[in-house]
């Protein structure tokens, strides 16, 4: 045939190499889907905040649950220290101005992503519009398979000695009035999941059952064996 591949320079052979050792990050094995629902719980902020900031800018929609219950290295006491700091910077004429401090974890959560991506542009804009972020799991989400991002668990990250909270703890701290409502909610799904957990895993166990006592008859096994199924 007229087409043929061009013969790749030896250049563009080693960065081609370069940019697929890079891509075997904690992103590499993320697979693109419609959206994806991620469970913050015991995941570190700092690093879930990162990889999703380049989920987003990949064009993936990603939704966080359970924001309350993400992790942060260091005590509760320096977590507390730093926040204060924070909450001292504000516009000297008119701090209506800014910067606005969140109180809500769902929106500290928000606030730490925006910092990892270009926010002002119409490509970083576009990327935040892709995020949502929540205390609790809300109704649509408590059904839809949840994930964990492995490269920024805790259990995995630091050592099991060393000191850490909860952005939960740290918002009730600074005013974030919810914790006990999303408790009580938490604990009404929870009653809910394991429910349907049950009824579940009861299911497969019956179906599972119901194969092993199926009996085949002499024909329909000739059948199955000629078509490769036996």
């Amino acid at each position: 045939s007229r087409l043929q591949a061009a013969p790749v320079p030896p250049s563009r052979e080693r960065d081609s190499a370069k940019l697929s050792i890079r891509s075997r990050g904690p992103l590499a094995a993320m697979s693109f889907a419609k959206q994806l629902v991620v469970d913050c719980r015991g995941h570190l902020l700092g690093r879930l905040s990162s990889i999703i900031a380049k989920e987003l800018l990949n064009g993936q929609q990603v939704v966080l649950v359970r924001a309350e219950d993400v992790n942060m290295s260091g005590s509760l006491y320096r977590a507390k220290l730093k926040y204060a700091n924070f909450k001292r910077k504000k516009t000297n004429s008119n701090p209506r101005h800014g910067p606005f401090h969140q109180r809500a974890p769902s929106k500290i959560l928000w606030r730490t992503i925006r910092g990892m991506v270009p926010h002002k542009t119409a490509r970083g804009a576009a990327a935040l519009d892709r995020l949502k972020c929540y205390e609790g799991i809300p109704h649509p989400f408590d059904r839809k398979k949840r994930m964990v991002i492995p490269a920024a668990l805790k259990v995995l990250r630091i050592r099991p000695e060393r000191k850490f909270c909860k952005l939960g703890d740290l918002s009730s701290l600074f005013g974030w009035k919810h914790s006990a409502l999303i408790e009580r909610l938490e604990g009404q799904r929870k009653v809910k999941s394991e429910a349907f957990h049950k009824k579940k895993t009861s299911q497969v166990r019956a179906k599972k059952e119901a194969f092993k006592k199926v009996k085949v008859s002499a024909e329909d096994q000739k059948v199955l064996e000629a078509a490769g199924f036996a």
